[in-house]
């Protein structure tokens, strides 16, 4: 009688803290999005990309070690690195200074630019993306979660995604998360893998499954049913980018229709049988 009581004490116990630690990284993930500080046109896009529900759907905590992929201007960026200043660690992986493409070498220095002269949000690390090979500068196992947001049609274009997804899996530790949002097609066809900006769902969860991971949930947070996936300038149609005219039209669907993963790392994870896209 006495040992299911202790039981039943520490599972309770355990249970409180837990419930405590998820209210308090809730509201502190609040707290970072409310922030007077973040970029005013980031915050006019929370109605399009929900951090608040996205972040707390991946299990983000305030102590957590987490790996930012490509912030591009850094609208992740403002929110994660508030959330994780005081008790967890963020590292972002960027283009870097020495990136052949200009424009991309661009977006990083403008990045470092922003963040460097501004301390109202929080500390991070900043580590080259590609250097002779994909994240060489982590510690493999090191890390809670990775984040990666609309990247991966990149990857397809340039049949690295297979590389790039099997990194990800290098630098988490056993059971670590990996969450994902991707511009999401309609059908499954080769059109629908990066060329247009769009990825088949099942296509994608196939792939990342293959390299070393589990789908453990996914959601609709971000989906946008008003988003046709038909325009003569794929994604870049829809803002922020507004490529093809019309702009009022574009502006009035909003951004695109995306899929929101999470996947947990297999324990011991193997490339075997990892899918070559």
């Amino acid at each position: 009688m006495k040992l299911f009581f202790l039981i039943g004490f520490f599972l309770i116990f355990f249970f409180d803290i837990s419930s405590k630690d998820h209210k308090d990284s809730s509201e502190i993930i609040k707290n970072s999005i409310e922030n007077k500080f973040r970029n005013k046109e980031n915050i006019a896009r929370d109605k399009f990309r929900n951090p608040q529900e996205t972040l707390e759907f991946f299990g983000l905590k305030k102590n957590m070690s987490v790996l930012e992929i490509l912030p591009g201007k850094g609208w992740y960026t403002e929110i994660l690195s508030n959330v994780l200043k005081v008790e967890g660690k963020l590292i972002v992986a960027s283009f870097g200074v020495n990136h052949p493409n200009e424009y991309l070498r661009k977006i990083h220095l403008n990045f470092i630019k922003y963040f460097s002269k501004n301390d109202n949000f929080g500390n991070f690390e900043v580590v080259n993306f590609f250097n002779k090979n994909y994240l060489v500068d982590i510690e493999n196992e090191s890390l809670d979660m990775v984040l990666t947001f609309r990247n991966t049609h990149n990857w397809l274009k340039n049949k690295r995604a297979s590389q790039i997804y099997k990194s990800f899996s290098k630098v988490l530790k056993n059971g670590g998360i990996l969450g994902v949002v991707q511009h999401r097609s309609d059908d499954y066809s080769s059109k629908t893998r990066g060329e247009n900006g769009y990825v088949d769902e099942q296509f994608l969860s196939n792939l990342i499954e293959s390299c070393g991971f589990e789908l453990i949930a996914s959601s609709e947070i971000n989906q946008n049913p008003l988003d046709t996936k038909n325009y003569s300038k794929g994604v870049w149609a829809l803002p922020p980018t507004l490529r093809d005219g019309n702009k009022d039209v574009y502006k009035n669907i909003g951004e695109s229709d995306r899929m929101t993963l999470k996947f947990k790392k297999k324990k011991n994870a193997t490339f075997t049988n990892c899918h070559s896209y």
